[in-house]
């Protein structure tokens, strides 16, 4: 079973195109050791030529070509992307499907009713999507049974239902459902071994770590470092948690709650916003995380398990 990280920075890519932040300004003129990075998505495949996309972000034309697996040319018009699974609603997760419009058949779009309500409504991009290729929905579970997914009949995933929150454009931003937000648990049906991803995540309960601890590999929320993060920088007047993102720093961060999984179970980090200072390969902070055995995700990781 293999997953390829497509982009592993959080909404706006990294540098951000507006942002002048020091990791944004450090990467354009060169004075930091760090690498560009795209919006948070991942594909998996278990025979390495069709491809579950998990999240389709803004950047996804530039994703393909820089991932020529999700092309494998078997025809005039081809593409190895078999279906479209999202996570949530978040802008930077569903703005992609727009890309994928030039299909022949509807596209196999999986999501939780929830999901579905706000790229309906709020974000209509299904509507807009049903001028042109379509799509062909089907409703994930929350309570954790299997998932089935016609087009990909190798995968075995369940979904779980996460704390976070919808995105700002939701009527359900302050009062959040289960369903806004999924984690997906993938399972190797050669080997046993299971994945976890969760790139939104404000609360990781006794019961999460119980899955993960679990699991041979775990991608989880990167986003922020400190909770006040954008706050001291001037660049929002919301924190980490304010907008459904477990800093990794400080007491209960994501770095005190990995070290709760057993030894063996690989530790990544996605999802990580402009400003983490994580970014900066040299940093303290990225030889902490180095102390603690995780790792930080980058476009094109590969990972099999």
């Amino acid at each position: 079973m293999r997953i390829r990280v497509l982009g592993s920075s959080a909404g706006g890519g990294f540098p951000q195109w507006n942002c002048n932040c020091p990791n944004c300004d450090g990467l354009r003129r060169g004075t930091l050791t760090a690498r560009a990075r795209t919006q948070s998505s991942i594909a998996i495949s278990d025979n390495h030529q069709d491809w579950l996309l998990v999240n389709a972000s803004p950047d996804i034309l530039q994703q393909i070509r820089e991932n020529p697996e999700l092309q494998p040319a078997r025809a005039i018009r081809d593409s190895g992307i078999a279906a479209v699974l999202l996570m949530d609603a978040q802008i930077d997760h569903v703005t992609g499907l727009l890309m994928l419009r030039e299909r022949k058949s509807p596209l196999p779009l999986l999501a939780t009713p929830e999901v579905f309500s706000d790229i309906g409504s709020g974000f209509p991009i299904t509507g807009i999507l049903s001028h042109y290729c379509d799509t062909a929905k089907q409703e994930l579970p929350i309570d954790g049974s299997a998932v089935a997914i016609p087009a990909l009949p190798g995968l075995q995933m369940q979904t779980v239902s996460l704390s976070s929150k919808p995105p700002p454009y939701s009527p359900f931003r302050g009062n959040p459902r289960p369903g806004d937000n999924i984690g997906l648990l993938v399972t190797n049906p050669a080997n046993g071994a299971k994945a976890f991803y969760a790139p939104g995540l404000a609360e990781v309960t006794p019961a999460l770590i119980e899955l993960m601890s679990g699991c041979a590999v775990v991608l989880v929320d990167g986003t922020f470092w400190t909770h006040d993060e954008m706050q001291r920088l001037g660049l929002s007047t919301k924190a980490a948690l304010d907008m459904g993102h477990l800093p990794q720093s400080g007491p209960g961060g994501m770095i005190e709650q990995l070290d709760r999984l057993p030894a063996g179970v690989r530790k990544i980090l996605i999802h990580i916003n402009n400003t983490n200072p994580m970014l900066v390969e040299d940093s303290p902070e990225r030889a902490l995380l180095t102390q603690h055995g995780i790792e930080v995700a980058h476009d094109g990781m590969d990972i099999s398990f």
